[in-house]
């Protein structure tokens, strides 16, 4: 029989809570739930508003994995929804906005991954992002010297960048914006992808070709085109074992020296966020948003 959870009043059905999702680990659905619980306060903040787009997994990252942009079927009708524009005509989606949507969506087995804009305003980006993705043997580590140099560069046009893991290879890299449309703010994140390109060659691709990217840092510019997804910060990955994409700071990135040391698994982050609280608040604080030059 499947238990009924009741949080903050809505009736909940979690199901399978036995069921190793990670088998490298042991890692339980149940554990899946309970880590997306006691993280809620920290990454509610980074769902609320924003259209979810979900990767399911629901048999274990070895299993079948798919996208879920629409409102899946049996959404309870709590569950906060807003029709979302997009090229092909209007489409409704979920917004997480509370404890018992997340741990609904949770139930679902799910990375969590959201727009670089708001519902209320889908016309204008608040969010710039460079997905930092190593091409082997580069790793991680070439990857923090890469984000280090665009710190510094977005610092020079008075924007402040923030850190996170991707939970697989590699760093995403966050800034909050103003005044401009998604379309702006992708042109200046490709102008900065090839000026570090030109002032790392050995480092840094900003072209997607495969050809070009072993043993360099492919500065993903294009995740702030308006349809597109990112990994929400605190999302659990469907890798082998249960990473999370998780917020870093400039120390950690300035001293990394190894893979192992950017890699954080979900029981970690308690720890983490105990000591750091959310080191991407800043993102959520619209008077420390930048405009573009």
């Amino acid at each position: 029989m499947t238990p009924i959870t009741e949080v903050e009043g809505r009736r909940l059905a979690l199901s399978n809570l036995e069921k190793v999702l990670y088998p490298a680990t042991g890692f339980t659905k149940g554990e899946v739930l309970h880590y997306y619980a006691t993280t809620a306060e920290v990454l509610l903040p980074h769902l609320r508003d924003r259209p979810v787009s979900f990767l399911r997994y629901p048999d274990g990252p070895d299993g079948q994995v798919f996208f879920t942009k629409n409102v899946p079927p049996g959404t309870p009708d709590w569950v906060t929804t807003a029709e979302v524009p997009r090229s092909e005509g209007p489409a409704r989606m979920v917004l997480v906005q509370d404890l018992p949507s997340l741990m609904w969506a949770a139930n679902l087995v799910t990375e969590f991954h959201t727009h670089q804009w708001l519902i209320g305003d889908p016309g204008e980006a608040d969010r710039l992002v460079f997905d930092l993705d190593p091409g082997p043997p580069a790793t991680i580590v070439h990857c923090c010297e890469v984000a280090l140099w665009l710190r510094e560069r977005l610092a020079a046009d008075g924007i402040e960048a923030y850190a996170k893991t991707s939970g697989s290879k590699g760093l995403h890299l966050l800034a909050a914006v103003r005044g401009a449309s998604s379309d702006r703010v992708s042109e200046y994140a490709k102008e900065l992808a090839v000026e570090a390109e030109r002032a790392l060659p050995r480092l840094v691709v900003h072209r997607m070709t495969r050809s070009l990217r072993p043993g360099k840092v492919f500065v993903d510019w294009s995740q702030n085109a308006a349809r597109k997804t990112t990994a929400t910060p605190y999302t659990l990955r469907a890798r082998p074992e249960p990473t999370v994409s998780t917020p870093v700071t400039w120390d950690e990135l300035e001293r990394c020296g190894a893979l192992s040391q950017l890699s954080f698994l979900a029981g970690d982050l308690g720890p983490r966020i105990q000591d750091y609280g959310d080191l991407l608040a800043p993102l959520l604080d619209p008077d420390r948003a930048g405009p573009l030059p």
